[in-house]
């Protein structure tokens, strides 16, 4: 058995579960176990990664890993910058 912890952040909190899984458990394993423990927690869910490194359903976990629930853009972050950059110019 492996110990891993998921973690889905949102603006303003973030949800953390942990996962007591299989020796050979994958990261769609450990999607299928959050369907059953907190299915909420799957909505919107673009990709995944583990310490920040994206990962495909396919990826096989390690004791102590942390895998990060993650969701798609909102907004380019080159366009997000733009509007920073000309709204701090006062142009627009």
């Amino acid at each position: 058995m492996k110990a891993v912890r998921v973690v889905r952040a949102r603006p303003g909190h973030h949800d953390d579960w942990t996962l007591q899984l299989d020796a050979a458990a994958t990261v769609a394993d450990a999607v299928e176990a959050m369907r059953q423990a907190a299915p909420t927690a799957l909505d919107a869910v673009a990709g995944y990664a583990v310490f920040g490194v994206r990962v495909q359903p396919a990826a096989l976990l390690r004791d102590g890993d942390r895998l990060e629930l993650l969701e798609a853009l909102q907004i380019d972050p080159k366009d997000a910058r733009r509007r920073r950059a000309a709204a701090s110019r006062g142009v627009g």
